[in-house]
């Protein structure tokens, strides 16, 4: 049986709201270490993230790997797969939907098993799970 995992990220954050600035960590990973503020979330740009981008990651590598393993149970390894997902955020509502944009190279497989394994990743993935009240459109490149 697969052992849980934990991930951990922190923020630390000086100021108000509107003024204030922080930054966010990878802890477990050590990887990285982000600057973030609200004019970038509400106004979104280069320099800084946000928790929209941060999800917007998280749902398009767990994405990934939820269809790479669907096809590959199937006996249809893909050779590639690339997704992005966009998370859409509206002060004063939250976040309001999600989009993945999904493209493909996977020999022997119809475009008809694709889009079906493709929709079954949108809605199983971890991620995709744990965001269940977004609404998520997927488009197939």
């Amino acid at each position: 049986m697969a052992k849980a995992s934990v991930s951990k990220a922190s923020t630390h954050w000086e100021g108000s709201l509107f003024k204030g600035k922080g930054q966010t960590s990878l802890d477990t990973s050590g990887l990285a270490t982000f600057d973030v503020n609200w004019g970038k979330r509400a106004e979104s740009g280069h320099g800084t993230t946000n928790p929209e981008e941060l999800l917007a990651a998280a749902l398009a590598s767990c994405y990934c790997m939820a269809l790479s393993n669907a096809l590959s149970e199937e006996g249809h390894e893909p050779t590639s797969l690339d997704a992005t997902a966009e998370m859409t955020f509206v002060p004063g509502e939250g976040v309001t939907g999600a989009k993945i944009t999904v493209t493909g190279v996977v020999p022997g497989l119809s475009d008809d098993d694709f889009r079906a394994k493709a929709e079954w990743a949108k809605d199983n993935c971890p991620v995709s799970q744990a965001l269940k009240a977004v609404p998520k459109e997927l488009v197939i490149v």
